[in-house]
């Protein structure tokens, strides 16, 4: 099967409630374009480990698991990669400012891993000014 052939794009978007079931439908998405735009294992793993991380994120840290809150999901796919924005309707947090999760004195919190690993795993990473929008960029 050939890859899709994508010259201006498309869009994808999800409206999830701040609950973990929402999760489901997140990760669907996730398999669903894999599987459209033949996206290698190595870049569906990475794309599942930040979605899932930045979703668990907006749903908890942005929106204080309020159900009646949002996080929105956009997925923006062209011929050379897909650009993910996870938006939460929280009040943001600061990015610039997180304690380091590999300095001796953070390697044993069991939280607070997830804004690395997200940076590490993603071609690009960037928050908007208040932090409540993260856009993830994965070359496919």
């Amino acid at each position: 099967m050939e890859p899709a052939n994508i010259e201006t794009g498309e869009l994808f978007t999800l409206q999830l409630s701040s609950e973990m079931e929402s999760l489901t439908a997140l990760e669907k998405l996730i398999e669903d374009l894999a599987d459209k735009y033949q996206i290698s294992e190595d870049t569906f793993a990475n794309m599942m480990t930040c979605l899932n991380e930045a979703f668990i994120n907006a749903i908890v840290h942005g929106n204080k698991l309020d159900v009646k809150k949002k996080v929105f999901i956009n997925a923006e796919v062209d011929a050379r990669r897909i650009i993910w924005t996870i938006k939460d309707e929280g009040a943001g947090f600061d990015y610039n400012n997180l304690p380091d999760p590999t300095a001796p004195e953070n390697l044993e919190n069991l939280t607070g891993r997830g804004v690395f690993i997200v940076k590490q795993l993603a071609d690009q990473c960037i928050f908007n000014g208040i932090g409540n929008e993260l856009e993830l960029h994965f070359k496919i």
